[in-house]
């Protein structure tokens, strides 16, 4: 032990408690005193988000909120959650270059091309030079154990899709912070009851729970020159690190095979239920391009959370609905998380489609 961790001890506080608690409030401070300075440095240099077709906004509204969340999580990961960074030696890397190719697309607006080729590098490090990717499936589709090279594929594959879905689901205000706090409560929650060998992994998402609460302060504002948005610079900085804990929960328990108390059989689906959001949300506007015989990349209004504005919602309340709905798809897997992963997985499904149309056949009606 080190001279703080001896101190803390012989005051009976553990320190992971004192990292923890430091990680989320010096976050959110960061996070919080920072928006502000790139408020006002975004207006004086007119770095703004200007309404288009598919904008739910009516004036320009900076940004730049995710360089707020990028230092909030640069600062304090490697600090509070070094154990980290020593054990996936390509991630603050990957922090790096979806930060650079996140500002770059926020002010000049990079081709869709030019960040994907971004995110598969990222991808590519994490999976490849870190190992973090899906080994087993546990059963799913009739799948254990999965070969490594189908392995390393199917998990880029995994992050390349979630930073892309969770970067769609940001298109109303406190929806993508709302959802990254519920994601990383639930993921933390998870770690926590895993054993201490998962602490970093508890307080990285306290961090980023922390840097979403303040962020949300500022995206929630009504006045008028406190509004600001996260960018891609924060969604796929914010979509990266769910893919990454989203991995790493499946990992855990494949790890904890032999243990009885920790060994879930559902752990794949439980993931699948907690990033349901962007999947569903990804997966419907996909169908609803190729029924009208569009391209699958083409953009266009039908995503969750449009439905719900074309139904007269509010951001707030359109923001609450997708919300309330997700936590009870979440309550619904961990009820039935004993249950074949097979049948799991389809409810888990089912139930997100049907909420996912509800607010289409609630407009036809209304039409």
């Amino acid at each position: 032990m080190n001279n703080i961790e001896l101190f803390l001890v012989s005051i009976g506080i553990s320190f992971f408690y004192f990292k923890l608690v430091l990680g989320f409030v010096f976050s959110f401070l960061i996070t919080f005193i920072s928006i502000p300075a790139i408020i006002k440095i975004s207006r004086r240099k007119n770095l703004m988000d200007e309404p288009g077709s598919r904008s739910s906004h009516l004036r320009k509204i900076p940004n730049l909120g995710g360089i707020a969340i990028f230092f909030s999580l640069g600062v304090c990961a490697p600090i509070f959650a070094y154990e980290l960074f020593d054990r996936y030696k390509f991630l603050f890397a990957s922090f790096i270059i979806l930060f650079f190719v996140g500002i770059m697309d926020d002010i000049m607006v990079l081709r869709a091309y030019k960040k994907l080729l971004a995110q598969a590098l990222v991808s590519i490090l994490m999976v490849v030079g870190s190992d973090v990717r899906i080994r087993s499936i546990f059963g799913l589709f009739g799948v254990y154990e999965i070969n490594y090279y189908i392995s390393i594929a199917f998990s880029i594959l995994t992050f390349i899709i979630l930073i892309n879905a969770f970067n769609l689901i940001d298109g109303i205000d406190g929806l993508a912070g709302s959802y990254t706090i519920a994601t990383s409560i639930l993921f933390g929650i998870s770690f926590f009851r895993l054993g201490p060998a998962n602490d970093p992994l508890v307080i990285l998402c306290a961090i980023i729970i922390a840097a979403s609460f303040a962020f949300l302060f500022y995206n929630l504002s009504n006045k008028r020159n406190a509004k600001i948005f996260m960018g891609d610079t924060g969604s796929m900085i914010l979509g990266f690190l769910l893919a990454f804990t989203g991995i790493s929960f499946i990992e855990i328990f494949i790890q904890k095979r032999d243990e009885v108390f920790y060994h879930l059989q559902s752990a794949p689906v439980i993931a699948v239920a907690i990033l349901i959001l962007p999947i569903i949300d990804t997966l419907m506007v996909i169908i609803t391009r190729i029924y009208h015989g569009k391209s699958i990349l083409s953009p266009d209004k039908n995503h969750i959370h449009h439905k719900l504005l074309n139904l007269g919602l509010t951001h707030r309340r359109s923001t609450a609905y997708i919300i309330g709905y997700y936590l009870i798809i979440i309550a619904v897997a961990y009820s039935l998380r004993h249950l074949n992963v097979n049948y799991l997985l389809i409810i888990i499904l089912v139930i997100g489609f049907l909420g996912a149309y509800l607010p289409i056949f609630l407009l036809r009606f209304k039409n």
